[in-house]
């Protein structure tokens, strides 16, 4: 049975916590540009409290 080769498996284990840190930073930066870019708007319809009859 083959020796398993750590040194292999640690550097394989790093660069997935680097691409996921890049893919969070990526995320978080596109996300502060979108509502930097996008003025915020009450996704809600105005309440309205006068009941209208037919």
């Amino acid at each position: 049975m083959a020796t398993p080769n750590y040194s292999f498996e640690k550097r394989k284990r790093e660069q997935a916590q680097k691409a996921a840190k890049e893919a969070k930073r990526l995320r978080k930066a596109a996300a502060k540009t979108a509502s930097a870019e996008t003025p915020t708007v009450s996704e809600e319809p105005p309440a309205t409290d006068a009941v209208s009859v037919p």
